[in-house]
């Protein structure tokens, strides 16, 4: 069974963090929330609070097959100052596993140089922190093992592109089982 992690921080974009958890569970993928706070509950950036699965520091993080950043600013800015994230996304790209940002969080990925030589996509005004990517304005961009999605308004098709990486058929599914049109 494929697995994810997607990362929680305050200020995380609540819809694009559980578009994408529940997605991915909705298509069989083991989705684990890990709160990069040091406490289980964080505080989304519309005030909601959401409950993480685990803490970062209790798993070394290196058994799944993809790591998702979801953006909201402030949640971003948590996620970039992590330098345990920070040494964990290198090692992700060094085994060529999938690493997925959107909104602000792709920035993560730019400014750790992770996006150099490549296609990506962010929230307008963050542009000029995706070092070296070519980047792109279509709603969500995958350039090999990387995936990026331009905000929250996109976070369905996103999640649908995460799961599709998995399983095609399982993204065909999931997407004519909540009524998603492109």
């Amino acid at each position: 069974m494929a697995k994810a992690y997607v990362f929680l921080a305050n200020g995380v974009e609540e819809i694009e963090a559980l578009t994408a958890v529940d997605i991915l569970r909705r298509g069989d993928v083991e989705t684990v929330t890990v709160s990069v706070t040091g406490k289980k509950e964080i505080l989304g950036s519309h005030n909601i609070p959401i409950g993480a699965d685990m803490l970062f520091d209790e798993d070394r993080l290196m058994d799944a097959d993809m790591l998702v950043l979801p953006g909201g600013g402030k949640g971003t800015n948590a996620l970039m100052a992590h330098e345990g994230l920070r040494n964990l996304l290198f090692a992700y790209r060094d085994a060529e596993r999938y690493i997925a940002a959107i909104c602000a969080a792709p920035s993560v990925l730019g400014m750790n140089g992770l996006l150099k030589g490549r296609k990506a996509t962010c929230y307008p005004g963050f542009e000029d922190k995706l070092l070296g990517a070519t980047v792109c304005s279509d709603a969500v961009v995958q350039d090999g093992n990387i995936i990026t999605g331009k905000g929250m308004g996109v976070s369905v098709p996103f999640a649908l592109k995460l799961l599709s990486v998995f399983s095609p058929a399982e993204a065909e599914r999931v997407g004519k089982a909540i009524q998603y049109q492109a």
